[in-house]
């Protein structure tokens, strides 16, 4: 009698029907899958080894199931798991940034600056996710309504330069009223450094005496945010 490999791996196509990732969407909802089950869509395939579900698992659990830590993801460091060649990292990629840009869509209703979290989501788009800080300004007319937002600078993962003169030549030169501060921090901590504080008090003193007043500066972290005025700094 002929000895059955029972290690070898079974296809997703082999599998029940409610299993597959594809057919349970369809008949469940995509609520329904797992992370593993809706990135297999995307992947399509595994290896030799693993099926597309197990392979987005490896893929997942390198990264901790943060999807966050994902999103952050280059598409070489896809191209490392074996199965996932440049055309399946570009997917992947390209639908996390889909992801990324729908929160930016969501937050164009919001033209005008009410609080925080407007300023937090209308620039989500430019500042989640980032392995590196940068540094923006939001530019307000009278009625607090967006005029443009300018990149101010950028740097490494542990901080970044703002140059006030940049900033209020940026602000002159787009007739602002008014200006909010924005930058990332790639580790997470939403708390303010020393070197924060001094830049914001600088900047908003700035303001005071130009007629051009700082109204906030936002930390982004991952997925959330420190104000400055939320917390009664400026």
């Amino acid at each position: 009698m002929k000895k059955e490999n029972y290690n070898l791996k079974i296809s997703i196509r082999n599998w029940a029907e409610g299993d597959r990732p594809r057919e349970k969407m369809l008949q469940k909802g995509k609520k329904a899958l797992s992370d593993a089950e809706l990135m297999a869509i995307l992947i399509g395939s595994g290896n030799k080894e693993k099926s597309a579900v197990e392979l987005s698992k490896e893929v997942l659990e390198y990264v901790g199931n943060d999807l966050i830590a994902l999103s952050k993801m280059s598409i070489p460091a896809f191209i490392r798991f074996k199965g996932i060649g440049e055309a399946k990292a570009i997917t992947i990629a390209a639908a996390l940034e889909l992801g990324r840009r729908r929160r930016s869509a969501e937050s164009l209703s919001k033209a005008k600056i009410t609080g925080s979290n407007d300023a937090f989501e209308m620039m989500s788009e430019f500042l989640l996710d980032l392995n590196h800080e940068e540094f923006w300004i939001v530019i307000l007319n009278r009625a607090n309504k967006v005029v443009r937002k300018l990149q101010v600078s950028e740097g490494g993962f542990s901080g970044t330069v703002a140059d006030p003169k940049k900033i209020f030549v940026a602000a002159l030169e787009n007739h602002a009223s008014a200006i909010i501060l924005c930058h990332n921090h790639p580790s997470g901590n939403l708390q303010p450094s020393a070197a924060d504080k001094k830049l914001t008090q600088k900047l908003a003193d700035a303001g005071k005496l130009m007629d051009l007043p700082v109204l906030d500066h936002i930390i982004f972290g991952e997925e959330n945010y420190y104000s400055f005025a939320d917390q009664g700094l400026l």
